[in-house]
């Protein structure tokens, strides 16, 4: 006769596979980028006794199915409570709790206010709590868990709230006080972000940038490779997706209108001709962060929406026309098959807006961020620049413009068209003022820039920034902790060879062709291919007038910097920027060497852009 033993059941234990198991469930989807990044961050808390760094990735890239993996592995570790921080926006936190519970993962999350209750314990039990970054919630959840070791914090969007913006006033800002002390003595902290200058800049929570994580987006991302190619000029590239380039005084109500109805033509083309079963789709309409001019978007879209549902309706007619001209210039001869199904479903539509006042009010935002409509609407400001996502977005209208400088971290964030694009980017679409357009390129090539420097030399990153885009709000960067510079980079040393100064000294050989060969013998550390390309980007007419290629200089002995090739304020002297055939040259690169028979690349921009970077013991501007 079987009797009941308690003994059996105390003994159970869970076995340490839920990041194996969260694996195994992504078996049918890519999940390669998720196995770099998770095991380094544990070897950066394991081994290297890290308590604060970074993981970057691109907006949009999957970092949310890689935050659950993680999740899974520092609850496999041994790490008890694990905190998701996510910025002060509700149909963010729901979109990441509801990934997270339907993920499966072991124990189920729970919204901080779940836990409040003194009858709930939480001692020896695994937790994972969701908490937005309010100060009043903060708060709460540090009163219920202040004594609690064996803490580790992920905070998504990382760069947005936590920094403390009070940096250079001997002050703390109430959100980077209170996630420092729900850190407490022993926790550790693991920021998420796209833009990570700020963090870098301000030093949060002293953050290791040597051991920043770079998370890989999946194959079927589109980002800033494609949507701001390094080698755009002014419209004259073929460009994967259609780009709209509306007058830079791009407020008159007629280009939101058409942009309405190439969205409507572009889904009828997907769901008529491409799809084999009728899909739903969104436009993102970004203006500016004014309630009023939101409401008024909002109203005319439905006013145009209401008059091609009502064939009585007095500009009906002259509507459908130019839907069917517009349809007739993209897609030849396909104009009644997808004019009419416009006609026969444009009913079908949901027009929502999204800001901070709807925010408050609980809003269900999932209507649209997973449109549940063919031709789905969205209109807002800051509230969409951050972090949430939009499934099957297919175009968005950028009308918000700036006589200011543009912020690197705020504007990379707002490209909320990155993301899995790839089987339907031919018909997506961008409408945007020209000269945005061309300062947000700008903004992605430096931020491209830095990032692949982290990337490759495993160091230190250097920030750029010039008279129209600012690497971080200036509040925020740490001014004792930063050095700025006039645009001089240094990369990888390398054993010298004389063939170098023959490639130098070709006269029958282009200047571009002879970086891309001393970059071909040195390897890409020490002469980085995306060094060239910025040089290419960034050059008046063309690059062959605009690079510098100085002679090789070699290092005495006796010189301070002689081992190194590296010294604080630069190598690079004005003589050599002025000197005599080098004096409308932007870009100047020069090699120099020591007696030990190494050298080093040094590049110097001469022009507007500046350099910025943190300072550590033995870094430089960037470190091998």
């Amino acid at each position: 006769m079987t009797t009941f033993d308690i003994n059996k059941f105390k003994g159970t234990t869970k076995a340490n596979n839920r990041y194996e198991k969260r694996l195994g469930q992504l078996k049918n989807r890519y999940t390669e980028s998720i196995e770099e990044t998770v095991p380094k961050a544990i070897e950066n808390i394991k081994n290297k006794n890290s308590r604060s760094f970074v993981i970057y990735g691109e907006p949009q890239s999957g970092k949310t199915e890689m935050m659950i993996a993680l999740t899974a592995k520092l609850l496999d570790s041994g790490f008890k409570i694990i905190i998701l921080l996510i910025n002060d926006n509700v149909e963010l936190l729901n979109q990441n709790l509801n990934r997270f519970i339907k993920s499966g993962i072991d124990p189920a999350p729970n919204e901080f206010s779940e836990i409040l209750d003194p009858d709930i314990k939480i001692a020896n039990k695994d937790l994972i709590i969701f908490c937005k970054k309010n100060s009043k919630n903060l708060q709460k959840l540090i009163d219920k868990i202040k004594s609690m070791d064996n803490k580790v914090i992920i905070d998504d969007e990382a760069d947005f709230a936590t920094p403390n913006s009070k940096i250079n006033k001997g002050e703390k800002n109430k959100i980077n006080e209170l996630i420092e002390k729900l850190l407490g003595e022993n926790g550790i902290y693991i920021g998420v972000t796209a833009t990570p200058a700020r963090l870098d800049l301000n030093k949060t929570f002293e953050n290791e940038n040597d051991k920043w994580i770079y998370f890989r987006p999946h194959p079927d991302y589109a980002g800033q490779e494609i949507f701001f190619p390094t080698s755009f000029n002014h419209g004259e590239n073929k460009l994967g997706y259609k780009l709209e380039l509306l007058p830079d005084a791009g407020d008159d109500p007629k280009y939101l209108k058409k942009a309405l109805f190439r969205f409507l033509i572009n889904v009828a083309r997907l769901n008529t001709s491409v799809n084999s079963k009728e899909q739903n789709y969104s436009m993102l309409v970004h203006t500016s962060g004014k309630n009023v001019d939101q409401t008024k978007d909002y109203k005319l879209i439905n006013q145009t929406l209401e008059i091609l549902r009502d064939n009585q309706e007095s500009k009906f007619e002259s509507y459908i026309e130019e839907i069917w001209c517009f349809a007739n210039k993209i897609y030849v001869g396909l104009a009644d098959v997808i004019t009419s199904y416009i006609v026969e479903n444009i009913a079908k539509h949901r027009v929502v807006i999204m800001n901070g006042e709807t925010d408050k009010k609980n809003v269900d935002y999932s209507v649209v961020t997973t449109p549940e409509c063919p031709f789905t609407i969205v209109i807002g400001g800051n509230i969409i620049s951050r972090g949430v996502t939009f499934n099957n977005l297919l175009s968005m209208f950028f009308t918000r413009d700036t006589k200011h400088k543009i912020q690197q971290d705020t504007y990379i964030q707002r490209a909320r068209m990155f993301g899995n694009r790839l089987h339907y980017l031919e018909y997506f679409e961008l409408s945007i003022p020209e000269q945005l357009y061309l300062d947000w390129h700008k903004c992605f090539v430096f931020h491209r820039l830095s990032l692949t420097a982290i990337t490759q030399q495993k160091g230190s990153p250097v920030w750029l920034e010039d008279k129209r885009v600012s690497a971080a709000a200036k509040s925020a960067i740490d001014k004792t902790a930063v050095s700025m510079e006039s645009g001089e980079m240094s990369f990888a040393m390398f054993d010298y060879s004389e063939k170098i100064d023959s490639i130098i000294y070709n006269s029958q050989q282009n200047k571009l062709d002879k970086l891309k060969e001393i970059s071909s013998i040195i390897g890409d550390d020490c002469m980085p291919e995306y060094l060239i390309d910025f040089i290419v980007a960034f050059s008046i007419d063309k690059p062959e007038e605009s690079i510098g290629l100085h002679p090789t200089r070699s290092i005495q002995r006796s010189t301070e910097y002689h081992d190194t090739i590296e010294r604080p304020k630069g190598l690079f002297g004005t003589v050599d920027i002025k000197a005599k055939g080098f004096e409308n040259s932007i870009h100047h690169i020069m090699i120099h060497k020591n007696t030990f028979g190494q050298a080093r690349v040094v590049y110097k921009y001469n022009g507007s852009i500046k350099t910025i970077k943190r300072i550590q013991k033995q870094s430089r501007v960037l470190n091998d």
